[in-house]
């Protein structure tokens, strides 16, 4: 995954012109000196301490691309070491150590930030604007099916509720921000499918309850094979007056309702808008550029870790309803 955020800080040249990386941590130092020589890093320090490098180097921000399991560790040394956090995703693997980084990011003045990256774009921005625009109405429901079959290898195959900690998570936040609206409680089952290759949970169905009285269920798995569905899902937003489907590419189709007479009053298709600003769909660049942001104008970014626990909580509270078999509120979970 560091990859992924090095090209995009490459890519960019407000980011490449705002940010130097002066180190890589890495417990495998060859992996780490074989990413700077992909990325043209060979001044960067290499060392396998997080707090060595921090303090030869002086950074001011840490990139924490870590396993889960790592990544309280990570995030605390480098908030305590005085240092801006962005962080993948989950931000922690408990709801504990999630409000333990906030309070220790907000005890250093730090900002910490998770990179929800799918959030970020162009999709789930013209989503977010046609709900907040009211063209279908008020929202009642989001609705999502994901169906893929990745065959990784590495950590993620050895992860306990590998779904929905490590891919569901993205839905969740995009269901949370597109919606606008704050999760309640949820019912969630969890299987591991025959013939799935993941140790446990390639498979899960949720169903939230969010204010307002919508409703956002997903229908998940990954190990489906076959065809697939696109990797940021396929939608289906209903609302009071109309209803949008998205399949997680290019094709959106958004309608009201006509006015045939009979049983069902047929529809009539609207425009789906793009996004409000096309800075804000570039993945891990926009993430990352408004973590830069932040730094500069002391705003709060839009994925701050004290708004991101709530996605959290929606994880962490699916996992407990499926190992419970039943309905868990979370909505004093995120707070």
């Amino acid at each position: 995954m560091s990859k992924g955020w090095l090209r995009a800080i490459a890519s960019t040249p407000a980011l490449a012109d705002s940010i130097q990386v002066v180190g890589l941590v890495d417990l495998n130092r060859a992996t780490a000196e074989n990413l700077a020589k992909e990325f043209s890093l060979e001044d960067a320090v290499i060392g396998a301490d997080l707090s060595d490098v921090i303090a030869e180097t002086k950074a001011d921000l840490v990139f924490d691309v870590v396993i889960p399991a790592a990544r309280f560790d990570v995030v605390s040394t480098a908030l305590k070491a005085g240092c801006h956090v962005l962080s993948e995703k989950p931000m922690a693997t408990s709801l504990a150590e999630g409000a333990a980084l906030i309070d220790l990011a907000a005890k250093a003045g730090k900002v910490h930030a998770i990179i929800q990256n799918r959030r970020y774009i162009s999709g789930i921005r013209r989503l977010r604007r046609l709900v907040e625009e009211g063209a279908i109405g008020e929202l009642t429901g989001i609705h999502c099916d994901f169906f893929l079959g990745p065959h990784f290898g590495g950590f993620r195959e050895e992860m306990d509720n590998v779904l929905l900690l490590d891919m569901a998570i993205h839905t969740f936040d995009a269901a949370r921000f597109v919606s606008g609206k704050v999760p309640l409680s949820v019912y969630c089952m969890e299987k591991n499918p025959v013939g799935s290759w993941y140790k446990h949970g390639a498979s899960a169905h949720a169903l939230f309850d969010f204010s307002d009285d919508v409703v956002f269920s997903y229908r998940g798995s990954w190990c489906a094979e076959g065809r697939r569905t696109s990797w940021e899902s396929q939608w289906r937003l209903t609302g009071s007056k109309g209803m949008l489907t998205w399949d997680g590419e290019e094709n959106f189709e958004a309608s009201v309702a006509g006015n045939e007479p009979g049983l069902l009053h047929g529809f009539v298709p609207i425009e789906v808008p793009g996004p409000k600003r096309e800075e804000e769909t570039h993945g891990h660049a926009s993430v990352i550029a408004s973590f830069i942001e932040a730094i500069r104008t002391g705003k709060a970014p839009e994925t701050a870790s004290d708004d991101n626990i709530r996605s959290l909580a929606m994880v962490l509270g699916a996992i407990e309803s499926a190992k419970t078999g039943r309905r868990v509120d979370i909505s004093a979970q995120g707070q």
